[in-house]
């Protein structure tokens, strides 16, 4: 009996994947928004949407482009390079940690691919630069620092609209994490104009 269940997934699954496609291109097909529009709707500054008011149920929040995230991650890369650092990682994350842009420099260790994207994490939730949060680790028992996936070590810097953190970026390699950090300040200074 079971054998047939097997024998019949394929024949399932070859009938429902078409019907799935089907209706994804019409939900896709039905939007307002021409092909040749879409470009305008991409902004390298972090998209302005007005918060939620009286009852609404739904909260809307301010987000980094990627074009934006990548301009930040290469000029962070790039500060790197000028001072001979050349083989780190660059991570620019959103508040809940999604990668949204990263580089990873030639020659840079695989540990430092995690350790920029925590510390770009660490710095989107919590809305300060890593280096300010250290001293928050500090104490008896647990702290934050027991947080999975954050790193309270120097190299992440936030990004913010207004007064709301909305990335961050991490830079993970360098010898000394106030290197990583000046790194990553450059990436920041690269878009500041563009957050408002």
């Amino acid at each position: 009996m079971n054998h047939r269940i097997y024998t019949r997934l394929p024949r399932t699954l070859a009938v429902a994947i078409p019907v799935v496609a089907i209706l994804a291109s019409a939900a896709c097909s039905s939007t307002d928004t021409p092909v040749e529009n879409l470009s305008s709707t991409t902004s390298i500054s972090a998209t302005q949407q007005p918060a939620a008011t009286g009852d609404s149920a739904v909260v809307t929040q301010n987000r980094l482009s990627a074009d934006a995230a990548v301009t930040a991650a290469d000029a962070a890369l790039a500060k790197c390079r000028a001072d001979g650092l050349g083989f780190v990682t660059v991570s620019v994350v959103d508040r809940a940690g999604n990668v949204i842009a990263m580089v990873r420099g030639d020659n840079a260790a695989q540990h430092t691919v995690e350790a920029s994207r925590e510390k770009a994490y660490t710095s989107a939730a919590f809305g300060a630069d890593t280096s300010d949060l250290s001293q928050r680790t500090k104490g008896e028992g647990s702290t934050i620092a027991d947080l999975p996936g954050t790193l309270f070590l120097a190299g992440g810097v936030t990004l913010k609209a207004g007064t709301g953190s909305i990335a961050g970026i991490g830079v993970g390699g360098a010898p000394d994490g106030m290197q990583d950090q000046a790194c990553a300040a450059a990436g920041r200074d690269a878009i500041a104009s563009l957050l408002g």
